[in-house]
């Protein structure tokens, strides 16, 4: 690694574990390190010189909140590309990989772009409360964000669901996937995966391409419908819901990671000079989407 990968590894290790390690847990049943964490990922937004916007809703007795810092478009700055990662965990999980590897790609993604000047505009927001009650039927931070975004008329182009970026593996066999997938897909885990729906397919070729232009780290697509186990499983869904084209980024979850949604999801696991690699890339490839 060069010397800036290192640096952007070693910033990656200390978001991961003061999220995992220092805070742990953190969801509605933990208000306290719910709001830690948000309080956390606010001081490192604000750090780097960004106004940090909350999109505050009450759910369980509590005072939730989404948080998004801006980036301004100039020519074309009515667009929006938006990436963003939870920051909560499932009950019983330190969630190292999910999802304090996506939130830490996010921040590192913030510094990355600080100081640049797209032609569309660039919103980067870290969202509460994605896992289970919330998943799917529930207030996930994300339906409460995509659903203000459609009622305002934002046009969002693209958005990016950074959903565990930490986890690989050179190994043979290292990598799973859903029945006949693995046909046609490496059985390593050493790749990072984009994934859309079949509506969001052309927003993912778009997407891998900037990326593979701007990086030389392993990467695999697929579009494929919602029901195939784990293609929904993340922020991306309520964009969908919302009409919006948006793709997952992520290692691939329990197909690769055997810690996940266990209390072994924890810092040490992540490998953090790929993940470096990766986040490098995807602020690239952000920058190039947005002109």
């Amino acid at each position: 690694m060069n010397a800036g990968a290192e640096a952007c590894a070693a910033r990656l290790r200390r978001h991961v574990h003061a999220l995992a390690d220092n805070i742990g847990e953190r969801n509605v049943w933990r208000p306290q390190a719910l709001r830690a964490a948000a309080d956390y990922i606010r001081g490192e937004f604000a750090a780097l010189g960004f106004q940090v916007a909350a999109q505050t809703y009450r759910i369980e007795a509590q005072d939730c909140e989404n948080l998004e810092v801006v980036i301004p478009g100039g020519a074309r700055a009515g667009e929006i590309v938006l990436a963003g990662a939870h920051y909560d965990t499932v009950e019983g999980s330190p969630g190292a990989d999910d999802n304090a590897s996506g939130v830490a790609g996010l921040i590192e993604i913030a510094r990355l772009l600080r100081g640049t000047a797209p032609a569309r505009t660039v919103k980067l927001v870290a969202f509460v409360n994605e896992e289970p009650p919330f998943f799917f039927f529930g207030q996930m931070g994300s339906k409460v964000y995509a659903r203000a975004a459609r009622k305002r008329g934002d046009d969002i182009r693209v958005m990016l669901s950074l959903e565990m970026l930490g986890c690989y593996s050179s190994a043979p066999g290292s990598q799973s996937y859903p029945p006949l997938l693995r046909w046609f897909y490496p059985d390593r885990g050493d790749f990072i995966a984009f994934v859309s729906n079949l509506k969001s397919r052309r927003a993912l070729r778009e997407v891998v391409a900037a990326f593979k232009a701007q990086s030389d780290f392993p990467a695999e697509s697929l579009a494929s419908p919602s029901f195939v186990p784990g293609i929904a499983w993340s922020d991306q869904l309520s964009f969908w819901r919302e009409g919006y084209p948006a793709v997952m980024v992520t290692d691939t979850a329990f197909h690769r990671n055997p810690d996940y949604h266990t209390g072994r999801d924890t810092p040490e696991k992540i490998c953090y000079p790929e993940m470096a690699r990766v986040v490098e890339g995807l602020a690239k490839t952000v920058a190039a989407l947005a002109g």
